[in-house]
């Protein structure tokens, strides 16, 4: 064979050899890209499905209306008012930073709007309007209304929002709302919350805005948009309406609420009024106070530099985190004290009263009716300092302090407001983990007797002073402090009652509580704070306090010649009727000097008032 025919032969096989090879190539390739398309379609069909839908359909949230706030007779202590809001849709206007520019020429917004409506644009992801501009005035909205030509994608809508009719009256028990900060966020994502508030910048901050988060705040809607491949929506897919929050209904009575407010005239101080029945706080004044409307559309810069660098501290609530020496108010306990342990009997009756000598240091107790043949009823109505001298120096800090803590002194009462300061119940214990020097340490016998008389290291809350009187009042029995007395269902309407908490009982003899409560109903007729219940056209029993703001060191006190930051405080507790108890209270005037010639006459104008107009016949 000649040999051109060998090579043409050589040739076509390895031709047929390449093609053989390339046929293999196709066919793996092609079986490749079935596989895959059939990966694709049918394997993980389910998958890309879901993302396909995800990314034409969105969830817009609707936040929920929030519960309303009540006083015990029905008076709006917060609630949802509608207001004008300036509103644009991302998804309808190409240059969104040029149109609110422009729009800052016809209405104003300020820099603080501006980042609120990015922020909240962001959250959004454009779908649906952006508020832009709250709480528009007629004049603003006109404004607009005549020139809404000129702005496709804005519009003026009527929303609701928080409002606090009561203002400063109630400020301090209801709270307010205000913006979702960074570490609020971090807990409502440790919770598992975060679903619920989107939609949703507010949360409440104190008070009860903040203690009944959860039942104000509501369940979220939603709406199901299709979307088109720009983001825009299209047509709208599904709707689940949002569930309104609960309105609740508080045991305070605003219009005592008002009257205490004002007849403290702007004075430093705090006011608290239990029903001894039930707990229910009937009153809850700290005073001054502040506006929490403010705080709804961002405080400015003024408001925030008044309210917080105040002297008088305006947002600081005294009737729930002060702590003061209680001075005389502390003798009823100190008197059931000694009556429960034995040291004193009820007619037991003691001379040369008028001085007590200790570690060669004469106290002396200069009032006419404190020199001789006092006992417990005198002691307490004239608030004779020797007698608790003498009872405290017999009876050592380790039974004061255990007796007193019995009754919640030094504890949190537990009421249902966030923030509660417990105070201080002096002691052995209490003084060695407070002081880190052994010298400081110890305790000493004349630490003993001003805490007898509630001075020195004693430090209470105008509320666990009330609280301590009302267990007295009910024999013993210890009720939980409440402000909520009932929520409502916003689908059904029906009305949840909250019943008072029974969470202890301290073994009081009844005699030994009747003895007591008759000496302080005698210090209202003709002891301590006769003077300022003469002609009153109710029974009562008080007691009369006066808290050293600074030590005398030898010098006779005259409130007269004192600089008022140096003044005592004032302060009053008192129960009434007295035959049957319908309310406890206790107030305190900063620097307001003896108990009798402020306090009590406070207490008396405020007594007048709850018994005269503000109800205080039976609920």
């Amino acid at each position: 064979m000649p040999k051109s025919a060998l090579g043409e032969g050589s040739e076509i096989a390895r031709t047929h050899r390449r093609l053989w090879v390339l046929v293999v190539v196709m066919l793996v390739g092609f079986g490749l890209l079935l596989g895959r398309m059939y990966q694709l379609q049918i394997g993980e069909h389910e998958r890309f499905r879901t993302l396909a839908d995800d990314n034409r359909q969105a969830f817009v949230p609707i936040a929920p209306h929030r519960g309303q706030i009540f006083d015990v007779r029905g008076e709006a202590l917060a609630r949802n008012v509608r207001t004008y809001t300036l509103e644009l849709d991302p998804a309808q206007v190409k240059d969104v930073e040029g149109t609110i520019a422009r729009l800052s020429e016809v209405v104003r917004i300020e820099e603080s709007d501006h980042k609120r409506f990015l922020r909240q644009m962001r959250d959004q992801r454009g779908l649906g309007s952006v508020v832009i501009r709250q709480h528009l005035s007629d004049e603003e909205v006109a404004r607009f209304v005549a020139k809404k030509f000129a702005f496709p994608g804005v519009e003026v809508q009527a929303r609701l929002i928080r409002e606090y009719p009561q203002a400063e009256v109630t400020a301090h028990v209801v709270g307010y709302l205000g913006r979702i900060n960074a570490q609020e966020q971090e807990r409502l994502e440790a919770e598992g919350l975060t679903g619920i508030y989107r939609g949703t910048e507010s949360i409440g901050k104190e008070g009860v805005e903040a203690q009944y988060e959860r039942l104000l705040h509501g369940i979220p809607g939603w709406e199901l948009l299709e979307v088109n491949a720009a983001g825009r929506a299209v047509r709208l897919l599904g709707r689940q309406e949002a569930v309104r929050g609960r309105d609740l209904v508080l045991t305070i009575d605003a219009r005592l609420q008002r009257f205490v407010l004002e007849a403290f005239a702007g004075r430093r101080g705090a006011f608290v009024a239990l029903d001894p029945r039930d707990g229910g706080v009937i009153a809850m004044v700290s005073s001054p106070s502040f506006d929490p409307n403010l705080f709804l559309g961002g405080l400015t810069q003024a408001d925030w530099e008044r309210l917080a660098l105040s002297d008088d501290k305006p947002l600081f609530n005294r009737a729930l985190r002060g702590t003061y020496p209680p001075g005389s108010t502390f003798k009823p306990f100190m008197a059931m004290l000694g009556l429960a342990s034995g040291s004193r009997q009820p007619g037991q009756r003691f001379d040369r009263q008028g001085m007590f000598e200790y570690s060669g240091v004469r106290l002396y107790d200069r009032k006419r009716n404190c020199q001789s043949g006092v006992d417990l009823h005198r002691a307490l109505a004239f608030s004779c300092n020797v007698y608790f001298y003498s009872l405290g120096n017999e009876l050592g800090i380790d039974a004061i302090s255990a007796f007193m803590e019995q009754l919640g002194f030094g504890r949190r009462t537990g009421i249902d407001l966030p923030g509660e300061a417990a105070g201080v119940l002096p002691s052995r214990e209490w003084k060695r983990q407070r002081f880190n020097q052994a010298n400081q340490q110890q305790w000493f016998g004349g630490e003993t007797l001003s805490t007898a008389i509630g001075q020195g290291y004693n430090a209470y809350t105008p509320l666990k002073m009330a609280h301590a009187l009302s267990i007295l009042v009910n024999g013993g029995v210890i009720r939980k402090p409440h402000v909520l007395a009932a929520s409502i269902d916003p689908l059904t309407g029906e009305r949840v009652p909250v019943a008072g908490e029974v969470t202890g009982f301290v073994k009081l003899d009844p005699a030994h509580v009747d003895a007591v409560l008759r000496a302080m109903v005698d210090g209202a007729r003709i002891g301590t704070s006769a003077r300022a219940f003469a002609g009153a056209a109710y029974s009562l029993g008080g007691k009369t306090g006066t808290a050293q703001v600074f030590s005398l060191q030898g010098r006779k006190y005259d409130p007269d010649a004192t600089d008022e930051d140096l003044l005592d405080h004032s302060w009053f507790i008192a129960f009434a009727p007295a035959e049957e108890p319908r309310i406890v209270a206790a107030i305190i005037v900063e620097n307001g000097g003896p108990g009798g010639r402020t306090a009590a006459p406070l207490m008396r104008q405020i007594f007048d008032y709850h018994f005269s107009v503000a109800g205080g016949k039976e609920k």
